[in-house]
């Protein structure tokens, strides 16, 4: 056995109380095996400490953390190394690949220098012989012209890129154990499916064995031998792969794998982790779309291109978004999809006059919203609001959230007193499934999807009649997803909302959209209603985003047969 824990435990030390010290139990006795040259996947949602179990391997915890238990790699208790020991087996025997290129590699380093450092530090080589390796890992992990992009810093490359990079600082000294804490959760699906296989052809390659922790369990079904599910810091489930996905035996494990969107299903609401725990069935069937409802918002030739220097008195264009048309009806939803760098968000901003458009009108119940000015244009940005992908960054560190609340009300003269602002700031919490005591706490008090609840309700206190959503839901874990998506479809249901749905994810994209528009560098490549554009896209393109989509074990065996 490559590696065995058992009954691991690990507490967060809080501080002192009452003069005893108070700790946060976060793992509680945990036991799985990874055999060698085997994929072991732990799944769960976040908090239920997946991350930490795996970061205790090598003791990657806060100075506050207490490990219990045992951690076997190869017969060597890895819990009685010394920080010297742990140091010669980081990055030579387990290396590690994190969900955040961009905050583990050196901003101030080049691609060569990061690739180069293992190699010289475990493996004794010289400079020259590093850079040579290096040349070749860039090439293994498929990016394009290697040994040019040795000079580039990691801001010149995309995430995908740099995800590469960062698989290929972990495979400089071919470690016998890669740990990759979700890789792949912030990259868009065709990026994502690269990254996937790559890891899996390399794991082949390398003989290696892999602890890929994951809240997806579509990715999981594609890429791992075994299973491990956790929930609250315990086990609550662990087996093959195929025994998972075909008979689950915990209720927690049942509930994971049915509250994500499928693109073979089509539920009216989504089941949350705790309707299936308990039970229940999904209440409520969402309300009937007015097939004569008025068109509230429609683009005509919208453009946008943004500027750069060329040589001393030059100028270059970038065309970011290129002749958009569209029409939204009342209390309908426009899915925009793509890759990075196809062009949806820059659309989605350029519409709200985040970018000043380049051309062409979006017309707002017939008025150019590109031609507005003052009062008229202030007026107007009550009725389109936007929420965006990271509700970690979007909402004011420094303000409670009823200070976020009263503050958009407060600008727009809504409510006759701080007393009635007050009480909607509390209806819309309740609203979105938050209550009164949320209004006296500061943004890092609450979860992810509690922050984009939050978001969504700053939004909803100045009556909105069109919600711009830019990857709304991407950043939560599947359980809080489909929390957030079934808010949505009621507050579409009670308010008559129209929303613009930004996103990568073709599943979320089909559950929450009656149309949908596919961008391709900047260019609408393929426009139809939902369901006809799933059951037959037109486009090579479309075809290519629908394949990229994980599927988890038994679609994917079902395809494949």
């Amino acid at each position: 056995m490559l590696l065995s824990i058992q009954d691991l435990k690990v507490a967060f030390r809080m501080g002192k109380q009452g003069g005893q010290m108070q700790r946060a139990l976060a793992v509680k006795g945990v036991s799985f095996d990874v055999p060698e040259n085997s994929t072991v996947a732990l799944v769960g949602e976040s908090g239920s400490g997946k991350s930490v179990t795996a970061m205790s391997i090598l003791n990657l915890l806060p100075d506050n953390a207490e490990r219990e238990g045992k951690i076997e790699f190869q017969g060597r208790d890895l819990l009685g190394c010394t920080l010297p020991q742990l140091q010669a087996i980081r990055g030579k025997e387990i290396a590690c690949v994190f969900q955040d290129p961009m905050t583990s590699l050196n901003p101030v380093f080049t691609v060569a220098e990061q690739i180069m450092e293992p190699l010289i530090k475990h493996m004794g080589m010289s400079r020259r012989q590093a850079l040579v390796r290096a040349e070749e890992l860039l090439n293994e992990v498929g990016i394009p012209e290697p040994k040019r992009r040795l000079k580039a810093y990691p801001h010149e490359m995309s995430g995908g890129q740099q995800q590469r990079v960062m698989i290929a600082v972990a495979l400089a000294c071919s470690p016998k154990l890669l740990i990759a804490d979700e890789p792949t959760t912030a990259l868009d699906v065709t990026i994502q499916r690269q990254v996937m296989e790559l890891m899996a052809k390399l794991k082949d390659t390398h003989k290696m064995s892999m602890l890929f922790i994951s809240h997806d369990l579509g990715v999981v079904g594609e890429i791992s031998d075994h299973v491990v599910v956790m929930r609250h810091g315990q086990i609550r489930e662990k087996a093959p792969v195929a025994e998972i996905f075909k008979n689950p035996q915990d209720g927690y494990t049942k509930a994971l794998l049915a509250c994500r969107p499928s693109l073979t299903e089509n539920p009216a609401r989504l089941m949350v982790i705790d309707d299936h725990i308990a039970g229940r069935e999904a209440q409520g069937l969402g309300k009937a779309k007015d097939p004569n409802a008025p068109v509230i918002l429609e683009a005509r030739g919208l453009k946008k291109s943004f500027f750069f220097k060329d040589g001393l008195f030059g100028k270059k264009e970038f065309k970011a978004v290129k002749e958009v048309n569209f029409q939204l009806r009342k209390g309908y939803t426009l899915g925009v999809v793509g890759e990075s760098g196809s062009g949806k968000t820059t659309m989605g901003l350029t519409l709200l006059r985040l970018h000043e458009p380049s051309g062409g009108e979006v017309l707002f119940e017939g008025k150019d919203l590109l031609k507005m000015s003052g009062n008229d244009w202030q007026k107007m940005r009550r009725r389109i609001q936007v929420v965006f992908q990271n509700p970690y960054a979007s909402l004011n560190p420094r303000f409670t959230i009823g200070q976020t609340l009263l503050e958009p009300m407060e600008i727009h003269g809504i409510g006759t007193s701080t007393a009635d602002r007050q009480a909607r700031a509390s209806a819309l919490l309740q609203k979105v499934g938050l209550d009164d005591s949320a209004l006296n706490k500061y943004p890092h008090e609450f979860s992810g999807g509690q922050r984009q609840r939050i978001a969504i309700a700053r939004c909803l206190t100045l009556n909105p009649e069109v919600l711009v959503l830019d990857e709304a839901v991407s950043a939560l874990d599947v359980s809080v997803q489909a929390q957030v998506l079934n808010l949505l479809k009621d507050l579409q249901d009670e308010f008559g909302l129209s929303y613009i749905f930004i996103s990568h994810d073709l599943a979320v994209v089909k559950f929450i959209s009656d149309e949908v528009l596919v961008m391709q560098n900047g260019d609408v490549v393929e426009q139809s209603e939902t369901q006809a554009l799933l059951a037959a896209p037109k486009q090579e393109y479309t075809r290519r985003l629908l394949g990229a989509v994980p599927r988890g074990y038994q679609e994917t065996a079902a395809v494949a047969a």
